[in-house]
């Protein structure tokens, strides 16, 4: 057994803790950035909360609530030049996992000018962020707990992760709490998201045995409580338990990375700006079951983590999951046509190499397109 583990997160969970973000931010610069969403923070009252929190700690602030379901490396930009203009110098993430994605890759880019996607592609390195406080209100991609950033490249319609260290964040405060005003469409969408963040993890290569722990124990935590709380949003015990499990969903892909499925949905909702959790949906049980018998013992467990009690039934259980959280839906659906299929599988192999390689089932060029076709 040979393996390492760095992960230096700094995690502050627990309900109410959404009350030390001025603490907190205070702790890492004097202006802050306020990076989030158009509209939800401001609804839920959470924006007002964190700027009367900041002006206790005596921080300035700026908001900037441009960003997209899907992050561009435009609007990145957009929070660069905010940056550049009022002298923030640290950066405060109200939202989900769009937002914290943004947040973290305009702390990178301003330390590091020119065209991210160079970053992004490895043809240049960064070692430097701005410092990030992250406050998750959903329940789904985890960014709170990983060195992660996905962006959109709108010209190329790339969607691919940034990775590095410089972006792990020196503070996530994750309020189960905040989580309470998601609509259901939105908390089944993110959830399952989180759910495939940890089965992934679990069935990679590049999986290890601490991993695995945190990766089993968040998908037992998910098939418990995800439909409990889908069905009763007031559930707060049930919500916590999703939420522990979703920041463990992002911790474990840190380091494991994810397979397939993300692999095959990046280039969907890069060319259609599709929900990610839907695009999820629509593949992942097509992946798995092209996948289950090239790790049995393993797709054994997530089968029975859901119900079941063997890995042959593993797609047709994920499929149940997806009628109970009225998330079942297909590629045709979202607006994926037959001549795009292509271009995906190309673009596939272009931006999500490395997660086609972690899967159990290395798939090749022509089995990704019928993947695809399948899930039409």
């Amino acid at each position: 057994m040979n393996f390492n583990y760095n992960l230096p997160v700094n995690l502050l969970f627990g309900r109410g803790r959404s009350s030390e973000i001025g603490i907190e931010v205070a702790k890492y610069g004097k202006k802050a950035l306020i990076v989030t969403g158009r509209s939800s923070t401001k609804k839920s009252g959470l924006l007002d909360k964190a700027i009367s929190l900041l002006k206790e700690e005596k921080v300035e602030y700026e908001i900037f609530d441009k960003v997209e379901q899907n992050p561009l490396t435009t609007t990145v930009y957009e929070g660069v030049e905010i940056i550049k203009e009022t002298g923030c110098d640290v950066i405060l993430a109200l939202g989900g996992g769009s937002i914290m994605d943004a947040a973290k890759s305009i702390a990178f880019s301003s330390k590091n000018p020119g065209d991210i996607s160079e970053y992004i592609f490895g043809i240049k390195q960064g070692t430097e962020a701005l410092p990030t406080v992250l406050v998750p209100t959903t329940c789904g991609t985890g960014s709170e707990g990983n060195s992660f950033s996905v962006l959109t490249n709108p010209e190329t319609k790339d969607k691919k992760s940034l990775r590095t260290n410089a972006i792990i964040a020196k503070a996530s405060i994750i309020d189960p709490e905040l989580m309470m005003t998601m609509p259901k469409a939105i908390l089944a969408s993110v959830g399952f998201d989180a759910l495939c963040h940890n089965m992934e993890a679990y069935v990679s290569k590049n999986g290890q045995p601490l991993t695995s722990m945190q990766a089993f124990y968040g998908m037992k935590l998910l098939s418990e409580n995800l439909v409990k709380v889908y069905n009763d949003s007031s559930d707060l015990d049930a919500l916590e338990k999703v939420t522990l499990a979703s920041t463990l969903g992002g911790m474990v892909i840190g380091i494991a990375g994810v397979a397939a499925p993300h692999g095959l949905e990046h280039p969907v909702s890069g060319l259609y700006d599709v929900v990610h959790g839907k695009g999820l949906a629509a593949l992942t049980p097509v992946i798995v079951e092209k996948s289950w018998e090239c790790d049995v013992e393993k797709y054994g467990d997530i089968a029975k983590l859901l119900g079941g009690s063997h890995a042959c039934e593993c797609s047709k259980l994920i499929n149940k999951l997806l009628v109970d959280l009225n998330l079942k839906v297909t590629l045709g659906e979202l607006g994926v046509k037959k001549e795009d299929v292509t271009w995906m599988a190309d673009n596939c192999m272009k931006v999500s190499k490395p997660s086609i390689l972690n899967h159990p089932k290395e798939f090749t060029l022509e089995e990704i397109k019928d993947i695809y076709y399948s899930a039409l």
